[in-house]
């Protein structure tokens, strides 16, 4: 793939956003792009260039792009609205609530930059209540790809999909997963690696973190299962009773915990199978720092999501 960081087998997953989306738009004219100010940090550049009077521009106001972008998919557009996603999600919530999710338009919502890749930028700029924001608008498909295969099927399928979308992106570099013959599906966790003792459970960025925290408890003779939840609205309960099944479970998210991945695994399994349930992810506001800083501080490591798994098998009994 052209988008990889050739001395460290990393990849930035917008390229691939941007790629794909150039891609789909050749097959269906009605494909526009929506933005605020953001074509750069979106990476439409070549979208912009292939299909200049397909792009909408509206400057720096989120909530008319949102609105913008539902009166397109009223009149038979299917809009990929594009910005960082702590202002998609935080300036434009109420439109997204109202014109899109409500009135539930073919609008595809896509939050770049999230979780807290501004991390230098503060709490203004770090995008980690959009989960807890957009998993009660259960007309919203809500999408948080762990790499950039997954990032291609995402867009692919949301271009078809009739109904809204939300799919969150990243600008961190993250490596493949090694996960074979992979079939990309809605609504299904995918099993990246089987494990009897303890589910750790990763969305987006944390997956490739919870597979190396697998081999950290491999090491210890703990036998890891490793999911990855990149569909959050809706949940796969079936993948969620397997998890609870092991008897622990971890949840991984570069987001909030409370209404977020942690959040929902939580209430699921105090719905409906008990099981020990260790949250990484963040409490609340974070400091400014760097990223790797943050995550640190918030355990999102190999070494902290393999000290929570050991803290569940304890609460377990085990």
């Amino acid at each position: 793939m052209s988008d990889a960081v050739a001395t460290t087998g990393l990849y930035d997953c917008r390229d691939a956003w941007a790629r794909t989306l150039v891609d789909v738009a050749a097959a269906d004219a009605r494909i526009v792009a929506v933005v605020n100010d953001s074509v750069g940090s979106s990476k439409l550049g070549a979208f912009q260039k292939a299909y200049p009077d397909r792009l909408v521009n509206v400057g720096i106001a989120e909530q008319v792009m949102v609105g913008v972008g539902a009166g397109l998919a009223n009149g038979g557009c299917i809009p990929f609205v594009s910005a960082a996603s702590c202002f998609l999600t935080g300036r434009a919530l109420e439109q997204i609530k109202a014109d899109v999710a409500y009135a539930n338009f073919n609008v595809k919502l896509v939050g770049q930059s999230s979780g807290i890749a501004y991390a230098e930028l503060g709490p203004t700029h770090h995008s980690i209540e959009d989960f807890a924001w957009l998993r009660p608008l259960d007309r919203i498909t809500v999408i948080v790809p762990a790499d950039p295969w997954e990032v291609e099927q995402a867009v692919r399928w949301a271009a078809v999909h009739e109904g809204p979308v939300y799919i969150r992106l990243s600008r961190m570099p993250v490596p493949m997963l090694d996960v074979p013959d992979r079939v990309f599906c809605v609504g299904r966790a995918e099993l990246v690696r089987a494990g009897s003792d303890v589910a750790i459970i990763g969305c987006g960025t944390t997956v490739h973190l919870a597979v190396k925290a697998a081999d950290l408890l491999e090491a210890q003779g703990i036998s890891a299962r490793v999911l990855n939840m990149s569909t959050l609205n809706t949940l796969d309960e079936e993948a969620l009773h397997a998890a609870a099944a092991t008897g622990a479970i971890v949840t991984v998210e570069e987001a909030c915990v409370r209404g977020g991945l942690g959040g929902a695994v939580a209430e699921f399994t105090a719905s409906h199978r008990p099981v020990p349930v260790e949250r990484l992810g963040f409490q609340g506001f974070q400091p400014t720092g760097s990223l790797d800083y943050l995550f640190q501080i918030n355990d999102l490591t190999p070494e902290g999501i393999s000290a929570a798994a050991l803290r569940a098998l304890k609460r377990a009994g085990r």
